[in-house]
């Protein structure tokens, strides 16, 4: 099932004023001065880095259909966007990279979600993962699932909001499952699944 554009314009839960798309593979510079900048200058350079390594260009060639670009133009703007972001043009304000499990025909997985710090709370993040949830219901999916780090409370308790539930792990920490070495040595991990 394809998504028409007409899908993509903004209305329901979007605040008025953004455009959302599909993002491009010729986005990824911008994909990735978003990880570098939104972050204050958490975790220094190696954390940039490691926010980077964790959306190569291939998300943006091969899961472009279930992943969106949240845009807004500055005022008085014309609203176009040019090859090389010049200034001026429509900013990335959000976004959401998801795509649908091609092993478990019954789920689709968020791997990204960010919001610009001048966002955060307008909704764009509630609206894209509302978003992304009719997707994957439009694509025959009955659950979602995510994973975030367990030092990450701001993401765990968002997630427990918007109605995931954090599945067992093989600890507890402050009262929630963590999954020791879920991606490799250090790397815990607390997973959430989503029914839909």
């Amino acid at each position: 099932m394809s998504i028409r554009s007409c899908d993509l314009e903004p209305s329901g839960p979007f605040p008025a004023g953004v455009t959302v798309r599909h993002p491009r593979p010729s986005d990824h510079a911008v994909l990735q001065g978003a990880l570098t900048d939104w972050w204050g200058g958490q975790g220094g350079e190696a954390g940039a880095q490691q926010r980077r390594l964790l959306l190569p260009r291939l998300f943006l060639q091969h899961f472009s259909e279930t992943s969106f670009f949240v845009e807004r133009a500055p005022e008085g703007a014309s609203g176009s966007v040019s090859e090389d972001g010049a200034a001026g043009e429509v900013a990335l304000r959000a976004f959401l990279i998801g795509f649908l499990s091609q092993t478990d025909p019954e789920t689709a997985y968020i791997h990204f979600v960010a919001v610009h710090p001048e966002e955060q709370r307008s909704g764009l993040g509630s609206a894209l993962y509302r978003r992304f949830f009719d997707v994957a219901r439009g694509h025959g999916r009955s659950r979602v699932r995510a994973i975030t780090s367990p030092a990450n409370r701001n993401s765990i308790a968002y997630h427990t909001r918007m109605g995931f539930r954090i599945e067992p792990g093989d600890r507890t920490e402050d009262g929630v499952g963590v999954h020791t070495d879920y991606d490799g040595p250090g790397l815990d991990r607390v997973s959430f699944v989503r029914e839909l």
